[in-house]
């Protein structure tokens, strides 16, 4: 199973995140290919297996740990995808 995130750097920086849930990912399905692509547009979009499942540049934030864990394994039991609706903020400003 392939997952794949664009992401790009703007003034917050997409990389923590892209690694924070990459980590994640793996804790929970150390078998599985994570693929990274670098974008220029603000998008932080991911695919399980070249679908579509979450786009920044439609909720406005990023996704929840659990939200992407639970894509991930919908998909390993083949059942339909749905894309991920719920996000976080992109940016904390102390």
């Amino acid at each position: 199973m392939r997952w794949g995130l664009r992401a790009t750097s703007e003034p917050c920086g997409f990389e923590p995140t892209y690694q924070e849930l990459a980590s994640a990912v793996r804790e929970e399905y150390p078998d599985i290919e994570i693929e990274s692509r670098l974008g220029g547009t603000g998008a932080f979009e991911i695919e399980i297996n070249g679908q579509l499942v979450f786009s920044k540049l439609e909720n406005g934030g990023f996704p929840y740990e659990k939200d992407l864990i639970e894509a991930i394994r919908r998909a390993r039991n083949g059942e339909p995808l749905e894309k991920i609706t719920n996000s976080r903020p992109p940016c904390v400003i102390l």
